[in-house]
């Protein structure tokens, strides 16, 4: 019987390196030939891909912020069953861009809704599923911005105020403070090689057995 895979997931605000960063974690699990997936969220099954489209897609109607954080789990449900826990249960580590630490950040922290309901809604849809480690890149949220706003045309949350930002980029080290065994928080404010030099020291020191 395979051994459970281990879960990965790769935090941050807007612009913090997030795609070039699981380039090289993606190199790390290969030079030690770790099986494994890569997806996202909200997304990484069809389904799951359409509601991840109403959710990013800018729209003159206002989306409720509950309605959001609904739709948000309700991705999260489809991916899970259908995707994450098929890959664990055989043995493959799960890569991911973005889990529920991204709803306590932006529904809980951006949005300010109740954490209890988010928390609530993760025991529904998880049950005790958490991530066996989380990255969370960090930078000051105005060098975020000012790095995304390069890429490509704006979506629905990027859209939003630096308060708005701020809030989440703060819910996300909140986090970090109150669970250091499972995060470790990047500095993704210098070089790319010393930022991918603290993602392979903590694989090094936290993933490998």
């Amino acid at each position: 019987m395979a051994t459970k895979g281990r879960f990965i997931t790769i935090e941050g605000v807007e612009g913090v390196g997030k795609t070039t960063n699981i380039e090289f974690i993606e190199s790390l699990f290969a030079q030690h030939k770790i099986n494994y997936i890569k997806t996202r969220e909200p997304g990484g099954t069809p389904l799951a891909e359409s509601m991840r489209e109403l959710l990013l897609q800018n729209r003159e109607e206002r989306f409720d912020s509950t309605a959001e954080l609904l739709l948000m789990f309700a991705a999260r449900s489809q991916h899970l069953n259908e995707k994450i826990l098929p890959a664990l249960e055989q043995g493959q580590w799960v890569l991911c861009d973005r889990f529920t630490d991204a709803t306590y950040a932006y529904q809980g922290g951006g949005r300010q809704l109740s954490k209890q309901t988010i928390a609530e809604l993760e025991a529904l849809v998880q049950g005790e599923l958490r991530p066996d480690m989380t990255l969370i890149l960090d930078l000051p949220v105005e060098i975020g911005l000012e790095r995304a706003a390069k890429r490509s045309e704006k979506d629905r949350f990027e859209n939003e105020q630096v308060a708005f930002f701020e809030r989440v980029r703060n819910a996300y080290l909140e986090r970090a403070e109150a669970n250091p065994e499972r995060y470790a928080v990047i500095n993704a404010e210098v070089s790319l090689a010393e930022v991918q030099a603290q993602i392979a020291e903590v694989f090094e020191q936290r993933l490998l057995p």
